[in-house]
């Protein structure tokens, strides 16, 4: 991939021509990254970020001025599309399937700063790949947010459920377990009340299953509730529209006991530690059969 530094730029990838606008044009101004720089970390972020959006209804949020600026989700495909773009309709909207470089490139020129991608898959949409427990502090900083996390897979690791951390690019922590394509969401939701609302008794001065933000105080919320169909996650390794490029990033459990902070990972040096230590998503955990421990939550339901 090749650009001057004009007013337009064209990129030609995988037999296509997209034109990048206003290429010098600051999306992260405070941290140097231009339209052009942000595309360059798109094309290195690219074998990961679509692997997590591949097969999935896709929602951005576009930052037309930079992060500093007015921002929208858009779920609907902008029109017009060039041909090489591809959509999955369901429910009335039209959504970007983003599962090529080009895609991807395209959505960047037009600001597109963060991708979310749903639970359920385009195809076979009722059993889920992943379930997810979602911790998401009341504090817009929450120096506890990595005990927290590793309270959560000490307990997983006990009932013999193997996670992934992640961070999600903003103040949260999501853990993510692999999962054979054979439960139902609302199987998996109820594995997730059950951790959920042991763990708020048992570390009352640190998580809530309270659903009312002016509830929880300053706990850390176990949300169990966001893992569902028509509902979405920052996909691992998107970018956030935050000041330091943070980026949605898989962790391993020893970064989380040393007290790492989301904002360690960003677009400037991540592809740095993923020529260290690659995708930890994909090759550290993988689709396990949780079918006797949902049957012990639900025999106690």
């Amino acid at each position: 991939m090749s650009a001057a530094r004009t007013t337009k730029a064209t990129l030609a990838v995988e037999g296509c021509e997209i034109t990048l606008s206003n290429p010098d044009k600051l999306l992260w101004p405070k941290d140097g990254i231009t339209k052009l720089v942000y595309a360059q970390k798109l094309v290195a972020l690219s074998p990961f970020l679509l692997r997590y959006c591949h097969d999935r209804y896709l929602t951005t949020i576009r930052y037309p001025d930079g992060v500093s600026g007015k921002s929208f989700y858009q779920k609907n495909c902008p029109s017009p599309k060039p041909d090489f773009v591809q959509t999955a309709p369901v429910d009335q909207i039209d959504y970007v399937h983003l599962n090529s470089l080009p895609t991807l490139l395209w959505l960047g020129n037009m600001a597109c700063l963060e991708f979310h991608a749903s639970f359920e898959r385009i195809a076979n949409p009722d059993y889920p790949s992943e379930w997810i427990l979602d911790l998401d502090p009341s504090r817009q900083e929450e120096p506890r947010i990595m005990e927290a996390a590793s309270l959560v897979g000490e307990l997983l690791d006990k009932l013999h459920i193997r996670s992934v951390p992640k961070t999600s690019g903003a103040t949260g922590v999501q853990i993510i377990v692999p999962v054979e394509r054979k439960f139902t969401f609302d199987r998996l939701r109820s594995l997730g009340q059950f951790i959920g609302e042991y763990l708020a008794r048992a570390y009352p001065k640190l998580f809530t299953v309270e659903r009312l933000v002016k509830n929880r105080g300053d706990l850390i919320y176990v949300d169990y509730l966001q893992h569902y169909r028509g509902k979405t996650i920052a996909a691992p390794y998107t970018p956030r529209a935050r000041e330091g490029a943070p980026v949605s990033t898989p962790l391993t459990w020893e970064e989380v006991r040393r007290g790492c902070h989301p904002k360690d990972f960003h677009l400037l040096n991540i592809e740095e530690r993923l020529k260290e230590k690659g995708d930890l998503l994909a090759t550290s955990v993988p689709p396990q059969d949780l079918g006797s421990v949902i049957a012990f939550v639900e025999s106690k339901g």
